[in-house]
Parts: C-alpha cells; sequence; structure tokens
C-alpha cells in the first residue's frame, strides 16, 4: 500500500472518506490515444466519481500550437478552471479511466501553475470501480472560484533546451514510450514523424513504474527501476514520450522518491521526431 499524500498520490480510500470535504475538487482527465477507439468524455457522461469534473486534455491546451496538447497559456487555464469551479484553497485529486495513465500529466500542469494541493487517484476509475464504489452520471453544480496561478517555468523544458541537454549530458533525459519505440524498432503512431529516440536519453517505459492492478510502485520498487533503466538521480531529470502524456508518470514517480528536480519535455516526440535537423539514435 502506498502511503497517501495529497500532493503526489492518494488512494481510493482516501478520497472515499473525503469525498464530501468541502473544498475537494476531482477531475477526470481520461485521455486516449486517437487509435484507441474511446471517447473519454462520452465515458465520463455515463459513470464517474460523484462531483467530478471532466478535464479535457486536448482542449485545456495551447490550441495555437501545431502540436498536440501543449501547455495552455496561464490566462487560458484560469478561466478554463474559474469555469470548472476550480480554484484557490482547494484541494484538487485527478483520476483517469485507465488506471493511472493520463491523469499525471493534469497533475504536472497544475504544477506547472503553481498548484501544489493536487495529487492523482492511485489505481484511478478502474480502481474505484472493481471496489464497487459510489459513481454518478450527473453533471455536478459548479460554482466559479478564483484562481491566482504563478507559473513555475523550470518544470518545462522546450526543444532546444533538451537539445542543449543531450550534447552537455547535464541532465538525464528519460523516456517513457516502449521499448520497441525508443529504438526504433516500430514505426511511430503518429504519421510523418521519425523512429528512434532522442540521443542519450535513457528508456523507462512508463508501465514499469506500475503495478498489475494499475497503481504506483512503492518507492523502493521506483528507485530499482530507475537504477534498471540507468538513471543517475544525481542529476537533474528532463522526462519525455510520444506527446507529453505519459512523461508525466516519471515525473509524478520523481516526486514520490523525493527527486525534485525533474521538468517535463513537452513537445517530445511528437516534435522531435519531426524535425530533420535534430538527431535521432536507434537501437
Amino acid at each position: 500500500m502506498t502511503p497517501d499524500d495529497p500532493q503526489t498520490l492518494v488512494s481510493t480510500g482516501w478520497l472515499a472518506a473525503h469525498l464530501n470535504d468541502p473544498d475537494l475538487r476531482i477531475l477526470d482527465a481520461s485521455w486516449h490515444m486517437p487509435d484507441a477507439g474511446r471517447d473519454a468524455k462520452a465515458e465520463y457522461d455515463a459513470a464517474h466519481i460523484p462531483g467530478a469534473r471532466f478535464f479535457d486534455i486536448d482542449e485545456i491546451s495551447d490550441l495555437r500550437s501545431e502540436l498536440p496538447h501543449m501547455a495552455p497559456p496561464v490566462e487560458k487555464f484560469m478561466s478554463r478552471m474559474r469555469a470548472m469551479g476550480v480554484g484557490d484553497g482547494h484541494q484538487v485529486v485527478v483520476y483517469d479511466s485507465s488506471g493511472l495513465f493520463s491523469a499525471p500529466r493534469v497533475w504536472w500542469l497544475f504544477r506547472l501553475m503553481g498548484k501544489r494541493d493536487v495529487a492523482v487517484l492511485d489505481g484511478g476509475f478502474p480502481k474505484w470501480q472493481r471496489e464497487e464504489r459510489e459513481t454518478e452520471d450527473l453533471p455536478p453544480m459548479v460554482r466559479d472560484r478564483h484562481m491566482t496561478v504563478q507559473r513555475q517555468a523550470g518544470l518545462v523544458k522546450d526543444v532546444t533546451q533538451v537539445a542543449a541537454a543531450s550534447k552537455l549530458l547535464d541532465h538525464e533525459i528519460i523516456d517513457a514510450r516502449s521499448p520497441e519505440r525508443f529504438s526504433g524498432a516500430v514505426a511511430e503512431p503518429r504519421p510523418g514523424l521519425r523512429a528512434g529516440h532522442i540521443p542519450n536519453s535513457r528508456n523507462l517505459p512508463y508501465g514499469n513504474l506500475l503495478n498489475a492492478d494499475g497503481t504506483m510502485k512503492d518507492a523502493a520498487a521506483i528507485k530499482a527501476a530507475l537504477d534498471a533503466a540507468g538513471v543517475d538521480l544525481s542529476k537533474p531529470v528532463i522526462t519525455t514520450c510520444g506527446s507529453g502524456i505519459t512523461a508525466a508518470i516519471i515525473n509524478l514517480a520523481l516526486e514520490r522518491v523525493g527527486h525534485a528536480n525533474h521538468a517535463l519535455y513537452d513537445g517530445s516526440w511528437a516534435e522531435w521526431g519531426m524535425f530533420t535537423d535534430l538527431k535521432v539514435a536507434k537501437g
């Protein structure tokens, strides 16, 4: 059993005990790969944890960018959260319908906006349902709530910063994609992208940080997975993946083991794999 921490990860039991807290806000941040054939919003409408609001990762993003679901401008994040009734003084719990997949992305996004009272639901909606806990299909009653944001620029990296880190070897770059995608053995799911990985990056498939039931491994097992991937935790870490979603699982895991010096490469392979002037490693 992983210890509950309202700033990183909480159990279904913790959430059930706090479900009626007046300053609790629950977000369903389910997101699926485009080829998964699943509609996250429709699934939310059919059943969700009582009081949960739907957080649309694709819409609450920087739609000016050609890259998928890049972090939104501060003003957009604030306005969307206000409309959802999420603001200052709230404890936020984020979950997804896969177990532990896209919710850490929204946890990271709140961190980027300077909000620390936010946790991911360990095991997500599948665990909640397996335990036969209460669900509903009604939208919550929402009241506007003011939100103050202080963007933490150090938590996100752009392509120039990642390229420098790849050359200078002064960061550990950790890629959450599958070994087949990392090595370049299979084609990328997004058309037009080269196969392979950022030179001098390490591969830690996000599934290696999870238990069979979709919960996150404990601190000792997380450290073992980092060690097995060859990660040197004396260095700051940059996480990456296909499009900046599952990379955040590594950020969450790093936070759980007390390694606070980490950032996420928001463009991830959707950006790096597109530009022919950036080097690609294989194998």
